[in-house]
């Protein structure tokens, strides 16, 4: 006995590739999302680093650096190492900074961080006269 509907066997098989498809498809989503987690979580962050320097070029050490979110207006703070090094991390892409230092009674020029500033590790040295 014949089928009823010859297109029959072609259907099958569009089904099957439809399934195919869709297993296809889910395989690389899961094989993609922890990358874009991964992603997901190191986008919108950077860190600053630095150094405070002197008149004559020396590091200074025990400087207060001052870090101000132009958002929040809240302002960290890091004390300067042996080698005058400084550094803020984990802070957001999308916000401008200000930061400027200060040892003893003395302060050096502020520096914006700009949002625009796609870098993920910004320098910036200060220099207190």
């Amino acid at each position: 006995m014949r089928s009823s509907f010859p297109l029959r066997g072609v259907f099958a098989s569009a089904s099957r590739w439809r399934s195919a498809i869709v297993c296809i498809a889910l395989v690389s989503l899961v094989v993609a999302l922890p990358f874009a987690v991964r992603a997901e979580q190191d986008f919108g962050q950077k860190n600053l680093q630095g150094k405070v320097f002197d008149g004559k070029d020396a590091p200074i050490k025990g400087a207060i650096v001052y870090l101000q979110n132009s958002r929040t207006s809240d302002v960290k703070t890091f004390i300067s190492g042996d080698d005058g090094s400084y550094r803020f991390a984990a802070l957001s892409a999308d916000t401008d900074y200000t930061v400027w230092a200060a040892f003893q009674g003395k302060k050096s020029p502020s520096k914006t961080i700009s949002s625009f500033d796609t870098r993920k590790l910004v320098f910036v040295d200060l220099k207190i006269k």
